[in-house]
This record gives structure tokens, C-alpha cells and sequence, in this order.
């Protein structure tokens, strides 16, 4: 093993500067030389790239976003995208690449093994957490702390202005972030996809509006719905005026958007992406295919495919734990 390349691709996640210091440093450590792509795989479509070093990526383990850039890359679901991206690493004399990102950016990686031999490795940094073979994914911490911190505030206002507050968080097709979020802020209500028949969303809201009447009778503080995006017809705005429809319902909107994939990493994002950063490369010299993940502690390897096709549901005992303490539930 002479030479590892790296890439981010796709959505950014607190962490990855963190994965690919920790990728260059071993890398150093073993005398491998380290050489990263700008833009995802558009750097390896472009030839766009730079060699890493150990002095560069000392100082960034603290920093957000992605050194190396991202992005989407289009010409990855088309056979001379691929075709290119492998003559690329073919040029440039690469043993094994390591892809830092998401099911997207995974599902690139598996189609690029039928025009490149050399080994592939995925790193998983989406604050999604929607991959499964790992507990969590680099990034989602960050962006759970962020939107914490987010609607503590967005209920000083609640409270002082005994106001419904809808709340969109990100997470895609996802609950991760909207539970974790949700729990932790005592949202006084959760709407995600695994606690919301999205045939039966009527039924959702007379129970949300029963629920918030109910409150209104028996407190004066603010009642905060923490919102799953890609959840409800016409978003948050949609919601909003279900509740005005429905029974005169007042509500403000605050979608958290972008926010929640920025700012330095939390501690558990930075160590977490130096565990797996270090058995990326381990792994970049003895297979191929396998994406590498934390379970129960314990660093560990799965193949790609099942780490990108199996569902990862919200832990059944943090939906509990909502049902539990929900006030009228």
C-alpha cells in the first residue's frame, strides 16, 4: 500500500475534517503517501486534488464543514462518470480510496468497483444517522447540540408569548435527529416518521390539537412541536395552517435548516471520527467494500451494501421514553 486518496461527498457533517486528520495521520504513521480530491467525486472527475500532509490537517480537527469541499455528483449514476473517476485513480497510482459521506455517496462507491480494482472504504459522516452497522454517524452529535441549543431559546419565546412553536429539524427520511432533539429539549410534542401514519395525518392532528387545547387549560407556557422535514403536506407552513384550520390555532414557524450541519464538532463527533479515520486506513490494506462503524463500543467493519440497504429505525426505547413522559399522551 503506497497511496491512499480521500473524498467528502455529499451533505457536510461536523467531523469529517476530524476523519480526514485522523485518515492523514495514520496514513503518515505507515509512510503512506495521502492525496485528497476536491468536491467529492467531481474532484476525481476533474483531476482537481492535493497532496495532504501531516502539517496541514494538524490544526483542523476543531473546525466544520470539509476541507476537501462537497458536493453531489451527477455523472456518478452514468457509466462514463464512472469509467472516468476510475482512470483518474488509475493515473494517479491509488491503492484504495476512502469515501467520507453518506448512502448517497456509499452507493457511488459500490458502482465504481466494477471499473476500478483498487480497494474502497466508507467512512459514514451524515448527521442523518440513517446508515445502518454503527450506532451513530459522524456529525449527528453536532447537529443534535445545535438544534438543543436552538429550541432552548426558541422556548424562552414560547414561554413568554404561550405560543405553539413548530420546529423543523433536519434528517431526511429520518426520525434520529427529530426524537434525540425532541427528548432533550421536552418538546411537548414529536412528529416523525415513526410515530405518524402519514395515511393517517387527520387522526395526528386531532390528537395534536387536543393535545394543545388540553395544555392551554391546565399551564401558561409555550408548546413546542419538534417537526421531522419531509414529514408533513407543504412542511411546517402546511402544519401550521392544518392548526389554524382546525380550530383557530395560532403558530409560529422556525425551520432550522442548515444550521444544523454546521460549527465546530462536538467532543463525541471528533472522537468518533479518529477511531474510524485510523481503522479506515487499517481496513484500505486488507479489503474492500466495507464501510467502518462503531456498534456497542467497539470499532468495526460491515460491507457497504448491507450498511446502505438495511433500515435503521430510532432505538425503540427513546420512542418509549417519549410516549412515557408526553403530556397527554
Amino acid at each position: 500500500m503506497k497511496r491512499i486518496a480521500i473524498i467528502t461527498s455529499g451533505g457536510d457533517a461536523p467531523g469529517m475534517n476530524a476523519a480526514i486528520r485522523s485518515i492523514v495521520l495514520s496514513c503518515h504513521d505507515q509512510k503512506i503517501q495521502c492525496i485528497g480530491f476536491y468536491h467529492g467525486y467531481n474532484g476525481l472527475l476533474n483531476d482537481e486534488y492535493r497532496y495532504l500532509s501531516a502539517d496541514l490537517v494538524a490544526p483542523i480537527i476543531q473546525h466544520g464543514g470539509t476541507i476537501l469541499k462537497s458536493a453531489r455528483c451527477q455523472e456518478m449514476h452514468q457509466d462514463e462518470g464512472l469509467k472516468q473517476v476510475a482512470n483518474t485513480l488509475t493515473k494517479h497510482k491509488v491503492d484504495a480510496l476512502i469515501v467520507i459521506g453518506g448512502d448517497g455517496s456509499f452507493r457511488g462507491m459500490m458502482a465504481l468497483q466494477t471499473y476500478w480494482s483498487g480497494n474502497l472504504i466508507g467512512i459514514p459522516a451524515t448527521i442523518d444517522n440513517d446508515l445502518a452497522c454503527t450506532d451513530t454517524t459522524i456529525g449527528f452529535a453536532s447537529a443534535v447540540n445545535t438544534a438543543t441549543q436552538a429550541i432552548d431559546k426558541i422556548r424562552d419565546t414560547a414561554n413568554a408569548f404561550e405560543r405553539v412553536f413548530i420546529v423543523e429539524v433536519m434528517g431526511r427520511h429520518s426520525g434520529h435527529i427529530a426524537f434525540n432533539v425532541g427528548l432533550a429539549t421536552g418538546a411537548e410534542s414529536i412528529l416523525s416518521f415513526e410515530n405518524c401514519n402519514i395515511n393517517s395525518l387527520d387522526q395526528v392532528k386531532t390528537d395534536l390539537v387536543a393535545k394543545i387545547q388540553s395544555q392551554k387549560q391546565t399551564n401558561q407556557n409555550g408548546f413546542v412541536i419538534v417537526l421531522a422535514e419531509n414529514l408533513w403536506p407543504n412542511g411546517p407552513l402546511g402544519l401550521k395552517k392544518d392548526l389554524q384550520d382546525a380550530d383557530k390555532i395560532e403558530s409560529a414557524v422556525c425551520v432550522l435548516g442548515y444550521i444544523q450541519r454546521g460549527g465546530s464538532p462536538s467532543p463525541e463527533d471528533r472522537i468518533l471520527a479518529t477511531e474510524l479515520g485510523i481503522e479506515a486506513v487499517r481496513a484500505a490494506q486488507e479489503s474492500t467494500g466495507v464501510m467502518i462503524g462503531k456498534v456497542a463500543g467497539q470499532v468495526t467493519r460491515h460491507c457497504i451494501i448491507r450498511a446502505t440497504e438495511q433500515n435503521k429505525p430510532v432505538d425503540q426505547a427513546l420512542r418509549s421514553a417519549y410516549h412515557q413522559i408526553s403530556i397527554g399522551s
